[in-house]
């Protein structure tokens, strides 16, 4: 079922800037009308300033108008060191900007048949909404 998202990210991890840390992440994002937004992490010399890839893709998705989400798959590691990548606090408070915290699935990845699921809920159990 999230195999194709998976494929996606897995994708968009090739164009991760990170000469500092070399830990590159791919991130894609699906909206509510099955469009897939990509995204990868763009590091800078001041880390603070460093984007992730899962917010790269909403910024992408958002900027095009879109408002509603299903899914976001991430896959990432230090060169061939694939791990499961799960979302840092930052990424998972912009998702809970845009997405219902029960529905939004979170798709950690090792390989398009090696993933985890958490609803958004399960990552950020507290998440602070107005």
């Amino acid at each position: 079922m999230y195999e194709a998202l998976i494929n996606r990210a897995i994708e968009a991890r090739k164009a991760s800037y990170s000469p500092y840390s070399g830990f590159s992440v791919g991130a894609a994002l699906l909206t509510d009308d099955d469009e897939i937004f990509t995204g990868a992490n763009i590091e800078n010399a001041v880390f603070s300033t460093t984007i992730c890839a899962e917010r790269v893709a909403f910024a992408k998705a958002v900027s095009e108008g879109k408002r509603n989400f299903k899914a976001i798959a991430v896959f990432g590691g230090k060169g061939d060191s694939i791990d499961y990548c799960y979302p840092c606090g930052v990424c998972r408070q912009v998702m809970t900007e845009f997405c219902d915290n029960s529905n939004f699935i979170v798709v950690v990845a090792k390989a398009e048949d090696d993933f985890k699921t958490y609803t958004l809920k399960e990552l950020m159990p507290m998440s602070f909404k107005f």
